[in-house]
Order: structure tokens, then C-alpha cells, then sequence
């Protein structure tokens, strides 16, 4: 959720990125001349050349020079504030969210670094917006925390505020939720062994009984990762993967699939009855938290540029 309009945004590379010939070759980088320091921290022309790129990448539009130094600036004062409030974001954290964008895509992290490659874009320039959303989204979220507490008839007054029609709305919904581990067959790029991994997932499908011993035995398989509990309600699922985990019964595993990084299965540890949120209420929940980030993060970043020492060369 913290990253969800930074996602949204990436997520159109998707189709930007396709058109992209697999063997264009990648510019020269600019020179790393120093354009504007903030704070003491430089922002170069290779900084400014990169980031018109990935935007023009993500929006089709070529940016202006003097949005783009704005944009690098108000980055580098979240960066900057996130290390003040000792919220600084680890490689792995970042590499783990890229990991994740290039998989909705469709890709390996290793497969969206050589595409970005190819419109002349370093991975560098993607992690490093990011890592600014990261810090940004915990900055806010922690300075303004009780401004986020939205009361349940809060909730259902902006809903009906929005209804069309004059049916009455139902707070809540009876759900299934699930916990589950995702249990990854890796198979090595360029490996050629799919269909082996394959059987070897179907394997562990047929012997897996219940999630304690089966998770356990999974983890001394050769190259399978059994990777963190995720919980999932029924109501936040794709119809196909709902389906699926309907028809699992606990403490076995789903049929395996073919990702970009392995063979995936889902080990289906609990299935609980449950009452959610009706969707309006929580697409009303979600707005409203949105246009409350939006005002308290537009009032925060104002005051950082208030206190910065800006100087343009």
C-alpha cells in the first residue's frame, strides 16, 4: 500500500518498455557536471539527463528541464530528511521493490535493468526514485499518523456522499482469508531445466501434507526458497488465483506455475472465516487516506525547501 501510486506510475513501463529494441545500445552518460547542490548534496547534468529519460519512458512525454531539477531536488530532501529521522532505507529493500515491479511486469530484475538499458536508463535512476518513495511514504505516514484515523461513520458518510443509487450499503462482507508461503522451484536464467524443476515442484506438491513439516522439508531441497508468510483475503484475489486457493485444501500446496524466476506453489497454511470491508468502503477508505497524504506530504516537503540551502550553478 505505502508504494501504491509510485507502482502505479512504474507499472506503465510496462508498455512504454515494450517497444524498445532488444539490441538498441544504450547512450553515452552525460558529463557529471554539478547543477544544483542541495544541502551539500550535488545534483549533476547526468542526474537530470537520466531522469528525463525514465520519465520520458514512463509518460511518453518529454519532460522540461527545469520539472525535472525540481523533481531531483524535492527527491534529495526526502533522502535527506529520512537519514535526520534515522529512516534510511537498506539496498535490499530497494532491490527487494524493484524485484517486485519488474516481476508485475513480467520480467526478471535482471531482464527490466537490460530493457531500461536499452532506452539509454540505468537501473540506478529507478532504485534511486524508489528509495525516496520509501522513506517518504514512512516519513509521512509517522510525522502525521493520527491525522490518518478515519473513524468507521466517517467512512460510511463519504461513501454514501457518492452513491448513485439508493440502495443502502453494507458495511461489511463475510470473506475468506488465507495464509500462505510461497514456495519457489528457482531455476537458474539461461538453465534450460524448467520441465525438470516442474516435476520436481509436482513432487512436493504430491508428498506435502501439512505446513510445518512440509515447509521444513522443502527448505533442504536444492535451490527452493520458502519464502515469507503472506495473509490474503478472499476480496483482494484475482478470480483465477481465488478459484485456485478455494479448491487447496489446507496444509497442501497449489499447482505449480511458471514465473520469471522459478516454478511458484502456494502452501495454503490456514483458511478463516472472515468479515471485511465492503469494496465501496474500502475504495472510500483508500481515497481518503490519499487525499490526506497528498495534502500533509505537499505541507512537509514545503517546509523542507523552506530550510534548505538550495544553490543553483
Amino acid at each position: 500500500m505505502v508504494r501504491t501510486r509510485l507502482i502505479t506510475t512504474l507499472l506503465c513501463l510496462a508498455t512504454a518498455l515494450a517497444g524498445l529494441a532488444l539490441d538498441g545500445a544504450a547512450r553515452p552518460a552525460a558529463a557529471q557536471n554539478v547543477v544544483v547542490m542541495v544541502n551539500g548534496d550535488p545534483i549533476t547534468s547526468f542526474d537530470i539527463d537520466q531522469r528525463a529519460k525514465f520519465t520520458q519512458l514512463v509518460t511518453r512525454k518529454s519532460p522540461g528541464r527545469d520539472e525535472v531539477i525540481e523533481e531531483l531536488i524535492n527527491e534529495r530532501l526526502k533522502i535527506q530528511a529520512g537519514k535526520r529521522y534515522r529512516l534510511e532505507v537498506t539496498d535490499s529493500e530497494v532491490d527487494s521493490s524493484y524485484a517486485d515491479m519488474a516481476r508485475r511486469m513480467r520480467l526478471t530484475p535482471e531482464q527490466l535493468t537490460a530493457t531500461l538499458a536499452n532506452g539509454g536508463v540505468q537501473a540506478g535512476t529507478m532504485k534511486s526514485r524508489i528509495r525516496a518513495d520509501i522513506v517518504w511514504q514512512q516519513l509521512v505516514r509517522g510525522r502525521f499518523q493520527s491525522s490518518f484515523q478515519f473513524r468507521d461513520k466517517d467512512i460510511l458518510a463519504a461513501a454514501e456522499s457518492k452513491r448513485k443509487d439508493d440502495q443502502p450499503i453494507v458495511d461489511k462482507i463475510e470473506a475468506t482469508e488465507y495464509v500462505l508461503r510461497p514456495v519457489l522451484f528457482v531455476v537458474a536464467k539461461g538453465a534450460g531445466n524448467a520441465d525438470g524443476r516442474r516435476r520436481e515442484a509436482e513432487a512436493l506438491r504430491a508428498r506435502f501434507q501439512d505446513c510445518d513439516n512440509g515447509l521444513a522439508f522443502a527448505r533442504q531441497l536444492r535451490d527452493v526458497a520458502v519464502r515469507e508468510q503472506i495473509v490474503k483475503t478472499s476480496t483482494d484475489l484475482p478470480p483465477a488465483l481465488r478459484e485456485m486457493l478455494e479448491r487447496t485444501g489446507v496444509g497442501r500446496l497449489t499447482t505449480p506455475e511458471t514465473t520469471p524466476n522459478g516454478i511458484e506453489m502456494f502452501a495454503v497454511c490456514a483458511k478463516r472465516d472472515t468479515k471485511v470491508d465492503a469494496p465501496i468502503l474500502k475504495e472510500t477508505r483508500q481515497a481518503l487516506f490519499a487525499e490526506r497524504f497528498e495534502v500533509q506530504s505537499k505541507k512537509f516537503l514545503q517546509e523542507l525547501r523552506r530550510g534548505a540551502m538550495i544553490e543553483r550553478r
